[in-house]
């Protein structure tokens, strides 16, 4: 039995890539990039006018003048006009070029235009006002989206703007969640007093698809050679597998013997934690990763939030946030495991994020999941964990 940490390391040390593809612009919503957006030219890229009014040069309303005979109008997308004698202004729209000669705006609403002159009726004016100035958002050449990042609307616009209709981004790894156990039956059937139906393939879906992992969604039965033969056929097409259920000591808990078989190399079995000790991880032959989770489904939940989808962040160079909140009461926990408690959290007055713990009725308890937020990780070595300690938290719905 390996600690929390040696796993956490051990897992992520197997990260990796599966490629990447080159797609339309459009079709890049979700995906995770794979090369650094380079502004190509300024942002903004000339002095822009920022709102509908007249452009003067300020010299002139520092020598006192106040009202100013319209020369001309600025539209947006247009060349730039040029102002050709002092003491007079150009009407500008708003994204017009800033005319050459001015240098500040006045909006429409602070002045009076009579007979075709401006009349300014403010006093508060400052040179280069409402006038956004070539390159003060960013400098071309300034990397303005980085490798790993989730491509949201934001980033979509931000690559438009730069003239990306492609964009490189990771390919997704194939990912089967795969749920075993004679005692599970469909959503849709009506179990027996001894059965009950298949909610984790769906809890680890909404998770994944949570976080932007797509994945599909199969169930065995616990017959060995159907196992065997079924994991075998999914190992060709398949990159990352979430098992759950058949990997603790059970007589039917076939998974561990399979996987022997088939020639996937075990790289640990059982960690340092509750829940979720059964845990059981390991690689095949064809650089597969296997998540062999227990089957009770908060154990299998929290692996997902602490194992699996740090694992793959990583493997698409995401940054991963990193929270940590203080107990709201004192934690009495024996065991020299370490504990993954199930915490409310909110904000304290002093911004603080405080951990309320709700304890459920054991790691078959998935209804508890939902008044909760997130998993609260307690090291092990302790029987008390005090009230106003901070510890790390893994959030799934904060």
């Amino acid at each position: 039995m390996i600690s929390v940490e040696e796993a956490q390391k051990t897992i992520l040390s197997t990260c990796r890539t599966w490629g990447t593809d080159r797609i339309p612009l459009e079709q890049a919503l979700g995906c995770v990039l794979a090369e650094d957006i380079r502004a190509d030219r300024d942002f903004p890229p000339f002095t822009r006018v920022s709102m509908d009014g007249i452009s003067i040069s300020f010299d002139d309303f520092e020598k006192g003048q106040r009202i100013f005979p319209i020369k001309g109008t600025q539209a947006a997308g247009a060349p730039p006009l040029r102002l050709k004698e002092a003491g007079v202004c150009l009407e500008v729209m708003t994204g017009a070029m800033l005319p050459e000669g001015t240098d500040c705006v006045i909006r429409y609403e602070d002045l009076s235009i009579t007979d075709g002159q401006a009349h300014i009726l403010i006093e508060d004016v400052r040179q280069n006002q409402n006038a956004h100035q070539q390159g003060s958002d960013r400098k071309a050449g300034d990397i303005l989206l980085t490798s790993g990042t989730k491509l949201r609307a934001p980033e979509i616009g931000v690559a438009a703007t730069v003239g990306c209709t492609n964009l490189t981004v990771f390919k997704a790894p194939v990912i089967r969640i795969i749920s075993t156990g004679d005692e599970l039956v469909a959503v849709n059937e009506q179990p027996l007093p001894y059965q009950i139906r298949q909610s984790n393939g769906y809890t680890l879906q909404a998770i994944l698809d949570q976080n932007g992992y797509k994945s599909t969604r199969h169930h065995l039965p616990d017959v060995e050679e159907t196992l065997k033969s079924q994991l075998g056929e999914m190992l060709k097409t398949t990159d990352v597998f979430i098992l759950t259920g058949g990997v603790s000591m059970g007589k039917f808990d076939f998974l561990p013997k399979i996987f022997e078989e088939l020639g996937i190399q075990k790289i640990f079995h059982r960690v340092q934690q509750r829940p979720g000790k059964p845990f059981w991880f390991g690689k095949g032959e064809g650089g597969q990763l296997f998540f062999a989770l227990p089957g009770n489904p908060v154990s299998s939940f929290m692996c997902t939030c602490r194992y699996v989808i740090p694992f793959l962040k990583q493997c698409f160079q995401q940054d991963q946030t990193i929270l940590f909140a203080r107990l709201a009461e004192s934690i009495h926990f024996r065991p020299n495991l370490t504990y993954f408690a199930q915490v409310k959290l909110a904000f304290a007055e002093d911004g603080c994020l405080v951990a309320h713990p709700i304890q459920g009725h054991g790691s078959g308890d998935l209804a508890n999941l939902v008044d909760v937020d997130a998993f609260l990780e307690l090291p092990a070595g302790k029987d008390v964990y005090p009230a106003e300690a901070g510890f790390r938290v893994y959030s799934f719905n904060f």
